[in-house]
């Protein structure tokens, strides 16, 4: 997802949205570490999009104040 779409949803629902994709990414982590994966650039493209939302949420918090 990109920052301007996320900037469009709640704090409520951005953290959802990054609660899930943590989930994704510790699933997608454990097939890595086991060889299971079929493309491990998805691990990174998942952390980047996780750092996004975050840096996103932090910037809703920060304006909330």
């Amino acid at each position: 997802m990109k920052a301007h779409e996320l900037r469009e949803q709640s704090l409520k629902e951005l953290e959802g949205i990054e609660r899930e994709k943590a989930e994704e990414l510790m699933q997608l982590k454990i097939k890595l570490s086991m060889r299971q994966l079929d493309n491990p650039l998805q691990v990174r493209e998942l952390r980047r999009d996780v750092a996004v939302i975050k840096t996103v949420i932090t910037e809703k918090r920060a304006a909330a104040k």
